[in-house]
């Protein structure tokens, strides 16, 4: 199996009135994420145990093998950059009144949601990543994973939404502004639509 890099779900410029520019897209899309398929599809070829698994078995192995890190590394960067593209669209920041609903439910409030959700994204040290997961007790929760770990590889549910907090995904557009890009995703970029679906996907 040859893994290949997606299409983004909507044009390049696309973005770019709601603060993500198509030369971040360009760079981190068409190089970064590029790199990383190529680079898993180079350690396949190299292991025979490891071909004619699917990405998320890949993951699953690779998180329980400290000799397979390489593996984790770039399978989990493809799971995650694509898990952050359908994460992001043109039309981004609202919600559907039922997944208001439930996001008051599981956090009080939307403010409270977008709170701890910013808190997460800006206190992850270095590269990661903060998420929005279904947990196994069918509850809403935030979490966030360094480098190319996610709630896949650590077992802590079902992801729904992501933002990246690795560098390149914001410094051509907010330079060091971390929380500035956080902000931005949940109020202009969020593609509250996507997670939604995939608590029933």
């Amino acid at each position: 199996m040859t893994f290949e890099l997606g299409q983004l779900p909507f044009a390049g410029n696309a973005l770019s009135r709601a603060g993500m520019s198509e030369e971040t897209l360009q760079f981190h899309h068409g190089k970064h994420h590029q790199t990383y398929v190529n680079t898993l599809n180079d350690l396949v070829a190299a292991n025979p145990a490891l071909q004619g698994k699917t990405l998320e078995e890949l993951i699953l192995l690779a998180a329980k093998d400290e000799a397979l890190t390489p593996v984790l590394n770039n399978a989990g960067q493809h799971y995650n950059h694509t898990m952050f593209w359908n994460s992001l669209s043109p039309t981004g920041g609202k919600m559907s009144e039922t997944f208001e609903a439930r996001i008051v439910k599981d956090f009080g409030s939307v403010d409270n949601f977008k709170a701890e959700f910013k808190k997460a994204a800006t206190t992850q040290f270095g590269s990661g990543w903060a998420w929005l997961v279904l947990d196994k007790n069918d509850k809403l929760v935030i979490t966030k994973t360094p480098n190319a770990k996610s709630p896949l590889s650590e077992g802590q549910g079902k992801a729904l939404l992501v933002v990246d907090v690795w560098e390149h995904a914001y410094y051509i557009d907010f330079r060091n502004r971390r929380p500035d890009f956080v902000d931005n995703f949940l109020n202009k970029l969020a593609n509250y639509d996507f997670a939604e679906q995939q608590i029933n996907a």
